[in-house]
Order: C-alpha cells, then structure tokens, then sequence
C-alpha cells in the first residue's frame, strides 16, 4: 500500500504528499469525499445499506446516509422495496432535498441504473 501524508496548518491551508501521484491523488479523493457539502441535484453511486418497509438507506459519502423513499426508487408504482433493491447493491441516485434537519432526501426516478 502506497502512503501518503497531510499537512494542515493554523491558517487550513492543507498539504497532501505521496510516495507516489496516485497515492497522493487517493489521500486528496478521500478528503474531499469526507468534506463535501451535498448539494440537491447532485448525482451519486450509493450502496443500499438497509431495506425498511417505506424505503431504503443509501450511503452515498463515508458517514453519510440518505433515505430513497419507496415513492422515488422507480417511476412505476412498487409494494415492496425488496422486490426492487437488496442490501448491499450500489444504485444511482439524486440528491432531492437536504431538510432544515439536515436530512437528505433521495431519488432514482428517471436515473438510468446500470
């Protein structure tokens, strides 16, 4: 495994240094994976982390999770969430609204899923 060191300093200036670039490149992905704002309308690949009777919870960024709810997982009408998705399964979603709770609200409808 390649490594790579950060710097921040007292102003937030941040320094990322690698053995190689695509270790440095990996540290600068994983920092701005973990200090992103999410943003609605912005598209992410998640993973379906667990299945509930009104919907699934995605993770779409490390430590974050957003609730796909049955109404938005297909344009069609569906009973039952698992006959759609399955834990673990990696899905296209869009980000529909953060609420004043910072809960985020997401969407599959009209994204083509590979």
């Amino acid at each position: 495994m390649k490594k790579a060191a950060i710097d921040i300093e007292d102003n937030g200036t941040v320094r990322v240094f690698g053995e190689t670039k695509a270790a440095a490149a990996a540290a600068v992905a994983k920092i701005q994976a973990l200090t992103a704002e999410i943003e609605p309308g912005t598209l992410y690949v998640g993973k379906v982390i667990r299945i509930v009777e009104f919907g699934a919870f995605v993770n779409i960024l490390p430590g974050t999770d957003g609730l796909l709810h049955i109404s938005q997982i297909s344009n069609e009408r569906i009973a039952n969430v698992a006959d759609v998705l399955k834990e673990g399964q990696e899905v296209k979603v869009q980000v529909a609204d953060v609420d004043n709770r910072g809960r985020i609200k997401l969407t599959m409808k009209d994204i083509e899923q590979a």
